[in-house]
């Protein structure tokens, strides 16, 4: 059995849930556990999603500063994400939080070597899925902020669906230019359309402008640029990629290629096991690729026993 048949043999048959949501919308229930790992290793090679606990590197602030010397600065409706089940980095401890907290903290330890061998690239984690509508905007959104609360890193969330760009909309910021200009525009520097946030630590850069030949664009000499640039400039940083579903485009294949880690979002009780191996034949270049159930349905007593978690010291 392939390292793909065994991962796809933990996604369910795929029978549709009783009230599914609008497939327009990347938002859903709340995130999963991870249900199952791909260890795509090197040897010795410790699994992708094991907690580890991360140690801080160098001061956060002062690189975030020079990178971002020329950006814009908008707020984030924080009470809005609240109301759509998103971390929320002044809200009290949610079942979401801690569940993203797990989440996160075997691509900390991946991305700088917090326990284990380091992962190459490992800063640069993409977050997809097989279709549209499984939730990888939610989960991309919920890792970044989540990573942004860490206190000595620091986040920048790109949106590469460039078919259909969702980030902006979904964090309530304005975005006109972005990844895709810089490409196209030479003379356009990367602080012009990076947008920090009043979410301390997180910077979103935006799609861009529409264009036909996005794929090419991706696939370029100047992306390559600047992911190297950007991944490697500051050893701190953790790039988030929200990619496009990988059997909807093309782009997710070339985004793959550069990045060291790769979430695959799978929506419970819907996406099929054909599905996922077919998206997960498109991204056997990445060395580590995590597997992520979403709007799973929830176990009898976990609303109590997260109740009586949350509530323990206060």
């Amino acid at each position: 059995m392939s390292i793909i048949e065994k991962a796809a043999g933990k996604i369910g048959a795929g029978a549709p849930r009783p009230a599914p949501q609008d497939s327009n919308s990347d938002f859903g229930h709340d995130a999963g556990l991870i249900e199952n790992a791909l260890n795509k290793q090197r040897s010795g090679h410790a699994s992708p999603f094991v907690a580890t606990p991360v140690e801080p590197m160098f001061n956060a602030t002062d690189a975030e500063a020079v990178l971002e010397g020329n950006s814009q600065v908008q707020s984030i409706n924080l009470a809005r994400l609240h109301r759509m089940g998103v971390v929320s980095p002044d809200a009290e401890k949610s079942q979401i939080a801690e569940e993203f907290r797990i989440i996160k903290r075997p691509l900390i330890a991946n991305a700088f070597g917090q326990g284990a061998a380091r992962v190459k690239n490992g800063n640069l984690i993409m977050i997809t899925s097989s279709l549209p509508g499984e939730g990888k905007s939610f989960c991309a959104i919920n890792l970044a902020i989540s990573m942004a609360m860490e206190m000595d890193r620091t986040v920048l969330l790109i949106d590469a669906d460039v078919a259909k760009p969702r980030i902006p909309e979904y964090l309530g910021i304005h975005a006109d230019k972005g990844l895709l200009d810089v490409l196209q525009d030479k003379d356009l520097k990367l602080s012009d359309v990076l947008i920090r946030t009043d979410i301390a630590k997180l910077t979103v850069l935006p799609a861009g402008r529409t264009y036909k030949r996005a794929t090419e664009l991706l696939a370029s000499a100047a992306m390559t640029r600047l992911i190297e640039d950007i991944g490697n400039r500051y050893p701190d940083r953790i790039i988030l990629f929200d990619s496009p579903p990988l059997l909807a485009t093309s782009e997710s294949s070339v985004l793959a290629t550069h990045m060291g880690q790769i979430v695959m979002v799978v929506e419970a009780e819907r996406t099929s096991q054909d599905a996922v191996r077919e998206a997960l034949s498109h991204i056997q270049s990445c060395e580590v690729v995590g597997m992520l159930l979403n709007k799973t349905t929830p176990t009898p007593g976990a609303d109590y026993y997260y109740g009586y978690y949350g509530s323990y010291g206060k």
